[in-house]
């Protein structure tokens, strides 16, 4: 097993993971500002599935005696139309569904079994979170501002406990 390789790749994973978080928060923020809270929290919601993501990563990096870098891959976007968001969101998860294939296969092809079943996980929680965002997007797409503006009815009351 080519330890310092699968380092790499889950390294890579984490970043990207972190990435995510970071611009789901961002857009969690922005939405829930709008009035936009159903969406808002599913936002939020998916980033704290990211962390989640993250910190696999970097447990299985740690068990191989690597060192976990915490960057992001990336800066935020600043996008503020709810629509806008969402696509960008699928995009995301299109791509990571795609990289962590690859980083499946190679981990396969270095005999490190344990990092492939990582990324196999994670394949199967971003293609989910890719048919969120995806079922969002056809929704805008099908009932316009319309379905936009059912989003504003979801929100709490000032001081009132977050629905998730």
């Amino acid at each position: 097993m080519d330890r310092k390789r699968s380092i790499e790749l889950l390294n890579d994973a984490a970043r990207d993971e972190l990435q995510a978080v970071h611009q789901y928060m961002y857009f969690h923020f922005h939405l829930d500002d709008q009035g936009f809270g159903p969406l808002a929290a599913l936002f939020k919601r998916i980033a704290i599935e990211e962390m989640g993501h993250v910190e696999r990563a970097a447990e299985r990096i740690l068990f191989l005696n690597g060192d976990v870098e915490m960057e992001p891959k990336g800066s935020v976007e600043p996008i503020r139309d709810p629509e806008a968001m969402v696509a960008k969101a699928a995009e995301m998860e299109w791509e990571a569904v795609k990289d962590y294939n690859k980083a499946a296969q190679e981990c396969s092809a270095n005999a490190d079994a344990a990092s492939r079943q990582i990324f196999e996980s994670l394949i199967s929680d971003e293609e989910r979170h890719y048919d969120l965002f995806d079922q969002q997007l056809e929704n805008i797409k099908r009932f316009g501002h319309n379905y936009l503006a059912l989003q504003s009815f979801g929100r709490a009351e000032p001081g009132a406990p977050e629905a998730d």
